[in-house]
């Protein structure tokens, strides 16, 4: 009851101060939004300069099992592709007073991680669930809209959403005017 009562007033607070509520402008197949962060270590994430790589967008907390569950997928998945152009981001909603509890979880994985208050990511609605991951082509188009993919991401299903993604280079992009289809990206028969 004090865990379920304490997501509450946690989600209440972050998502009263840092999330609009913008889902019309969040849709497949569209620009995605932009959003920028301040990582733990202190340098600059901002979507905007990465037009050409493919971007995970993890929205997680430390006291979320499953969002822990599934960040070794993540990380395993992101030292195996990032030389092909992928970046991940892991947006902690936790209590900014716990950092260091974020730290400890985050330690020994390689993926760019922050805390969310202090980012600008207007435009990814209101969750009311973590984990959340939303995946952006190289054109900086939202391919998987995490509000309405409620599966874990394993080595299954990241290789069959975003694999291909990577695939296509940027020469392919800059070449080509159709999108990608969406057989192309889904097979985890969502």
């Amino acid at each position: 009851m004090y865990c379920q009562l304490r997501l509450l007033v946690l989600l209440s607070c972050l998502l009263a101060g840092h999330f609009h509520t913008a889902a019309a402008e969040l849709k497949e197949g569209l620009p995605a939004p932009a959003f920028r962060a301040e990582l733990l270590d202190g340098a600059k994430f901002d979507s905007a300069n990465l037009l050409g790589k493919v971007i995970v967008l993890n929205f997680w907390a430390t006291w979320c099992t499953p969002c822990r569950e599934e960040m070794p997928a993540i990380d395993a998945f992101y030292r195996a592709h990032r030389g092909e152009g992928l970046e991940v981001i892991a947006l902690s909603i936790d209590d900014p007073r716990d950092i260091a509890k974020v730290r400890r979880v985050v330690k020994d994985f390689s993926f760019a991680v922050a805390m969310t208050p202090g980012t600008q990511i207007a435009g990814y609605g209101r969750l009311s669930r973590v984990p959340v991951t939303f995946v952006i082509d190289r054109q900086g188009v939202l391919r998987l809209d995490g509000l309405k993919f409620a599966k874990l991401l394993n080595q299954t299903n990241l290789e069959s959403l975003v694999a291909p993604l990577l695939r296509h280079s940027t020469q392919d992009i800059a070449t080509s005017t159709r999108p990608l289809e969406k057989r192309e990206l889904l097979a985890t028969g969502r």
